[in-house]
C-alpha cells in the first residue's frame, strides 16, 4: 500500500486525542462560551490543519532545507503566541453574568494549527514515516488530509464538550481559577514539550 493508513490513523488518533495547544484551546473555549457557541470555531481549527498539510504534501519541506532559519524562527513566533493565548485563559471567568462577548468564530480557530508546533510535527511524521517512496504526491496528500480530518471531526469536539461540562461544575466556585490557572498551564507545558522534548 502507497500510504500506512491504519497505521497512521492510530498515530494520528493518539496525537489528535492528547493534550496539546490546539486541544487545551478547544477545551478552554468550550469552557468559556459552551459547546454550541464554540461549534464554528471547532470547525476552523478543524480545516486549519489542511492549510499546512497541502504545502508540505506538496514540497514546502524543500524549503525547511534551504532556509531552516525560517521554520526555526515559525516555530517559536508560533509557541509566543500560544503562550499569550495562554495568559489569556488563565485571567478568564466563566461566569456568564460578567460579560462573556462572543466566542471566537470560525477565522479563529482557521489560524490556530498553522501557528501550532505540535500539528506542523505530527504532519511531517505522516509523511516521512507513513508513505511509501513511490507514492505520487496527490495520493499522500489527500489520504493523510483525509486521515487527520476524520480523527479531527471525531475528536475535537470532545475536548470542547469536557471544557464546557467542566466549566457548568466549577463557574462562579472557588474552584474556577484554579480550572483557568490549570488549563493554561497545560497549554504552556504542551507546547514547552512540543519546542524542547522532541514530542509530536
Amino acid at each position: 500500500m502507497s500510504v500506512a493508513v491504519t497505521s497512521f490513523a492510530i498515530f494520528a488518533a493518539s496525537q489528535i486525542g492528547t493534550p496539546g495547544p490546539a486541544n487545551m484551546a478547544l477545551m478552554s473555549t468550550g469552557a468559556r462560551f459552551g459547546f454550541k457557541a464554540a461549534l464554528p470555531f471547532v470547525a476552523g481549527v478543524a480545516l486549519g490543519k489542511q492549510l499546512i498539510i497541502w504545502p508540505v504534501g506538496f514540497g514546502l519541506m524543500e524549503l525547511a532545507d534551504k532556509a531552516p532559519w525560517i521554520f526555526e524562527l515559525l516555530k517559536y513566533a508560533s509557541a509566543a503566541y500560544i503562550i499569550w493565548l495562554a495568559w489569556k485563559v488563565a485571567n478568564m471567568r466563566l461566569s456568564k453574568s460578567q460579560g462573556a462577548g462572543a466566542a471566537p468564530g470560525f477565522l479563529a480557530g482557521l489560524i490556530v494549527h498553522p501557528l501550532n508546533p505540535k500539528a506542523w510535527a505530527m504532519i511531517i511524521g505522516g509523511f516521512t514515516a507513513f508513505v511509501g517512496p513511490e507514492t505520487s504526491v496527490v495520493t499522500a496528500t489527500a489520504t493523510i488530509a483525509a486521515v487527520l480530518l476524520g480523527c479531527q471531526i471525531l475528536l475535537h469536539p470532545l475536548w470542547t464538550l469536557a471544557g464546557d461540562t467542566i466549566a457548568r461544575t466549577v463557574a462562579g466556585t472557588a474552584m474556577e481559577p484554579y480550572l483557568m490557572w490549570s488549563l493554561a498551564t497545560l497549554t504552556i507545558a504542551s507546547v514547552l514539550f512540543v519546542l524542547f522534548g522532541g514530542g509530536a
